[in-house]
């Protein structure tokens, strides 16, 4: 199982995209812990790839749900 993450950064075009193994209570809460005085988000990729971003820079977070992973060459 795994959950889309998109986090919206103030003053830039772009979006970040990633996948996660943690479910989304699990995403919340580290999304409120660093939202109350951390000055950084920290997220780990399904890869193991660590994104930080400032939290001042912050514009947005988008928490999907929970999916399971894809299996073949076609689109369902």
């Amino acid at each position: 199982m795994t959950v889309e993450i998109t986090i919206g950064v103030q003053n830039s075009p772009r979006e970040i995209s990633l996948e996660s193994d943690q479910t989304p209570d699990e995403i919340g809460a580290v999304v409120a812990a660093a939202l109350s005085g951390r000055p950084t988000l920290e997220l780990t990729d399904v890869r193991g790839r660590r994104v930080i971003v400032p939290v001042a820079s912050l514009g947005y977070i988008e928490i999907g749900s929970e999916t399971k992973g894809r299996v073949g060459f076609g689109t369902v």
